[in-house]
């Protein structure tokens, strides 16, 4: 097998993001860009899987299988907001912009990290077990999107997940508790010296989720965050309520399990927690090991990242490096840059070259 001609296989992929564009992907709703970026791999002579509406490959020219790295992204899209200009669904350039929905997230990576592959599959030899994965319903945190095949691929050593971080690398990701908690009172007449309102009951905890701070501090991702964020109470202007439901959005860093973090709200809440999530972890890799080494040599510039990602579901090492800008993300008129799905596979590349893994140490 020859090497590929990158600056060709740019080209195709930009193409290829243009169609995934022009299809429909909502969460739950892929199949359509599943079997578009199947019938792109294939016909390079690739063989992926397929499970529901995720995808993967592995790489032929690895030395051994010591060592293996992932390399994700997702294909699924929110529903368009209201504002844009354009058709979302619908690929349109403006000179260096491809506007339209989930081109920058994540559909630039998604191309990007597909270029990676099959350019570094194309090689003689590579020294790692490369694992390429598209997976779906990224956006819903559904259970049928990449945790539903990781199972399947046997041990992973190292993670790269492709989200718009403008090519900055993520060593530290915030994780996400949601809490849904009740409060009980008594129903009473409100003109009257009756009842115990549950409104009240809650107030009162809600006030200590607002001041209440955990005390370690992250370098990289900072405080814990206690938001309540949804609040339903009462069935009648002149009638005590005697429930209040409200729920907490907690974003977590690395130093506290979730499982602590959980004990100590407990401790501390008069109100009932009635439902809880907490699989979505915080991850983090140690700032010494070679791959941050390595994006550091590479001028890749290093930060702790607030948004969740697949990271979350992920029990081994992982960092978060993709092509497009965040805070482009789920808004109209999305885009991204042709010049930065260009320069992205050319930094995924030269990362992926460089590296010196060794299984067994604080690399692996």
């Amino acid at each position: 097998m020859s090497v590929i001609d990158l600056k060709n296989l740019k080209k195709e992929c930009i193409k290829l993001l243009k169609k995934l564009i022009s299809t429909p992907s909502l969460s739950k709703e892929e199949h359509k860009t599943a079997d578009i970026l199947e019938s792109f791999l294939r016909k390079r002579k690739l063989n992926p899987k397929r499970k529901d509406n995720n995808l993967w490959i592995e790489n032929h020219n690895y030395d051994n299988d010591h060592y293996t790295i992932l390399l994700n992204s997702h294909h699924d899209t929110i529903k368009p907001s209201n504002g844009w200009e354009t058709d979302p669904f619908l690929a349109k350039e403006y000179g260096n912009q491809i506007i339209g929905l989930g081109s920058n997230d994540a559909g630039g990576s998604v191309v990007s990290l597909i270029a990676t592959f099959i350019y570094i599959n194309s090689l003689p030899k590579f020294k790692y077990k490369l694992i390429l994965i598209i997976s779906a319903e990224e956006e819903i945190r559904a259970t049928r999107g990449v945790e539903s095949i990781l199972c399947n691929l046997g041990k992973i050593n190292l993670g790269i997940i492709g989200e718009p971080t403008n090519m900055q690398m993520a060593i530290a990701e915030k994780g996400l508790i949601v809490l849904d908690c009740l409060s009980i009172g008594t129903t009473g007449h409100a003109a009257r010296f009756e009842g115990i309102n549950a409104l009240y009951l809650a107030i009162d905890d809600i006030i200590w989720l607002k001041n209440y701070v955990f005390q370690n501090k992250s370098d990289l991702l900072g405080n814990i965050k206690l938001t309540v964020t949804k609040i339903q109470c009462g069935i009648q202007r002149n009638v005590i309520p005697d429930t209040c439901y409200f729920t907490v959005d907690i974003r977590t860093n690395e130093i506290y399990s979730h499982e602590y973090i959980l004990n100590k709200i407990k401790k501390n809440l008069k109100s009932k927690i009635i439902s809880s999530s907490y699989r979505l972890k915080s991850s983090y890799i140690d700032p010494n090991h070679n791959i941050v080494k390595t994006a550091k040599n590479l001028n890749i510039k290093i930060f702790g990242s607030p948004t969740l990602s697949d990271q979350s579901v992920m029990n081994f090492t992982t960092v978060k490096l993709g092509v497009g800008d965040s805070s482009r993300s789920h808004t109209p008129n999305e885009y991204i840059l042709r010049s930065e799905i260009e320069n992205g596979i050319d930094l995924y590349i030269n990362l992926l070259l460089l590296l010196n893994l060794r299984s067994g140490s604080s690399d692996g």
